[in-house]
């Protein structure tokens, strides 16, 4: 398996480079050289295969003998340990429900199979490797989960302070041992601008032999592909099929792409986002602006500068499109918001979290022209602040592996948004 900077397709990298480098030497992401597509006999099939062997199909296909059988299954097993389940709610409308793991929100998927890989690649090498991880929601918690207590690896979480609800604070800041929670006196993206110009300053990379868990390390992405195919492997109706996915960085889209590049049989996909409408503005106008991100009840996806953009143009060109799929994205605002939890409950009595109710409501925007729909569920709903559901907040119930965190207490050290300061304060840990 081979990867190339979306800057310089020409340059190569091995696996290995692409993990622990997380950003390109030139400030581009890796993305792979090829992708070598299922033949269709296999989604014949699919319906055989567990849910980890699928994960381990999509694996192999991908790294193509970068990492033999035995450590590539073993890296899936011990990552890949709960479900996705799919939800019919009516005919032609499904919620995929990607929250079923330790920290309740699908970026457990990504953080704990990063976790084992970046451990089996680790194994031999006597320096110690420095995690950076900027989070506006659950990306923190799943991570600090993830590589609680891995060997040999330090986490440093950078979130925006008041911007992540008590609970999805409190995941990432109580577990303690090698896991440091920053709290930054900003947004989310002066924490990602943090990592990125942490990656990109010779002594801290040197000195500290940083990594990155956000979505812009390719490891994060491509365990996301795999409930991809797991939609689908459930789904009776494998026809004309429509992913509506909630984003705000745009990782969870860009593994959707990279499952319909292996071959998935994908009609279209629909990106939701809130009122950071970044990327509807520029499907609408041609015009990429990045600006400072709007505060939502949506709170994972409040980005205002998507990093995996650029992963896009690369895969894609300017138009988003081809012959073989379409990419749309359309906003919702926070009341919209709101009445997509409220619908959902009163017609089918199930709850979702803000994020999903985002891909809702813009599934309802764009009811009639999706035959065969699947909305991904990103966190369950215990997660965020009973206020936004009004009159259904006690509908909700919270698994005890959350509420336990309420007695804990939370243990942050507060920054400004000056790298300066982050690289003062690393450096005085090392």
């Amino acid at each position: 398996m081979k990867l190339y900077s979306t800057r310089n397709p020409n340059v190569l990298v091995d696996l290995e480079t692409a993990v622990f480098k997380g950003l390109a030497d030139d400030k581009g992401l890796y993305l792979p050289e090829k992708f070598i597509p299922f033949a269709p006999s296999f989604f014949d099939e699919i319906e055989k295969y567990s849910f980890q062997e699928l994960c381990l199909k999509v694996c192999e296909q991908l790294f193509q003998g970068e990492i033999n059988s035995n450590d590539l299954k073993a890296i899936v097993n011990n990552a890949i340990t709960f479900d996705a389940p799919l939800v019919k709610l009516e005919e032609g409308l499904h919620i995929l429900e990607l929250f079923h793991g330790p920290t309740l929100a699908f970026k457990d998927f990504g953080a704990r199979f990063m976790a084992q890989l970046l451990s089996y690649l680790n194994k031999d090498k006597d320096k110690k490797t420095t995690i950076l991880v900027a989070t506006s929601g659950d990306t923190g918690g799943a991570v600090a989960s993830g590589f609680f207590n891995v060997p040999n690896i330090d986490v440093i979480i950078l979130y925006p302070s008041g911007k992540v609800s008590p609970l999805q604070e409190k995941q990432l800041t109580t577990l303690g041992g090698n896991i440091t929670a920053l709290e930054v006196d900003g947004t989310f993206d002066d924490c990602q601008s943090i990592v990125k110009r942490a990656f990109l300053d010779n002594e801290l990379s040197k000195k500290f032999n940083l990594c990155s868990a956000n979505s812009i390390n390719i490891a994060r992405l491509i365990p996301q592909s795999f409930y991809y195919f797991e939609a689908y492997k459930q789904l009776e109706n494998k026809k004309d099929i429509t992913f509506i996915v909630p984003s705000g960085n745009f990782g969870n889209l860009t593994a959707g792409i990279f499952a319909n590049k292996l071959g998935l049989p994908v009609r279209n996909f629909i990106a939701a986002t809130n009122e950071n409408d970044i990327i509807p503005k520029y499907l609408s106008t041609g015009l990429f602006e990045p600006k400072p991100s709007i505060q939502t009840i949506s709170n994972a996806m409040d980005v205002g500068n998507p990093s995996n953009f650029e992963r896009l143009l690369s895969l894609f060109g300017s138009t988003w499109n081809n012959e073989e799929i379409n990419i749309e994205s359309y906003s919702i605002n926070d009341k919209e918001t709101q009445n997509g939890i409220k619908n959902t409950y009163n017609q089918y009595r199930y709850l979702i979290d803000p994020h999903t109710a985002v891909g809702y409501e813009v599934y309802l925007k764009n009811k009639n022209k999706i035959s065969n729909g699947i909305i991904l569920s990103t966190a369950h709903p215990s997660k965020f602040d009973k206020n936004i559901y009004a009159e259904l907040a006690s509908k909700i119930e919270i698994p005890e592996r959350l509420s336990n965190l309420e007695a804990l207490e939370k243990n942050s050290i507060n920054i400004s948004i000056e790298f300066n300061d982050f690289k003062d304060y690393l450096n005085s840990k090392g």
